[in-house]
């Protein structure tokens, strides 16, 4: 791939909330990159922490976030080439709690997890059983590169394309 590192680490907040109960709800974050000098965005690690959902007898109840550079219609899955993280609280019967998390940072010789050439990124949460609106608070770390021609509108055909 052809892209040149051109900052230091940057780490971006960002926050979702859903605003009708057991209802997915997604917020879109800028990154304001200079896409007319080919800037993309190297993800290097995602932090999602949804909140916790409601202990209630003898129901499953679950909260569950993910992070894509594509805005999606429910919460993504992983095999989705857009969809870079992906976090999920669950309570079984209302007693057992698990959690279901891809790990928050990555381990070993990893470059990076994702590329973002578009100018945005989108951050979605949703829940079932719980009776109650939930957010997702979060941060990404990477930094910023500017892609060759080539690259650069790769990049951006298969965002667009798989979107």
């Amino acid at each position: 791939m052809g892209f040149k590192k051109t900052s230091d680490m940057i780490a971006i907040s960002f926050s979702a909330a859903s605003t009708v109960v057991d209802t997915y709800a997604e917020e879109e974050v800028s990154l304001q990159l200079d896409v007319l000098n080919n800037e993309i965005f190297v993800v290097l690690a995602i932090d999602l922490n949804p909140s916790t959902p409601q202990a209630i007898g003898g129901t499953n109840t679950n909260t569950a976030a993910a992070l894509s550079s594509t805005s999606q219609p429910t919460i993504g899955k992983l095999s989705n080439s857009n969809v870079l993280a992906v976090a999920e609280l669950n309570i079984r019967d209302g007693l057992v709690p698990f959690s279901r998390l891809a790990q928050e940072s990555y381990v070993g010789d990893l470059d990076y997890i994702g590329l973002i050439a578009t100018n945005n990124f989108f951050v979605g949460i949703d829940s079932a059983n719980t009776g109650s609106t939930h957010t997702v608070r979060g941060r990404v770390f990477g930094y910023r590169a500017k892609a060759d021609a080539s690259t650069y509108a790769a990049l951006v055909q298969s965002e667009v394309l798989s979107s």
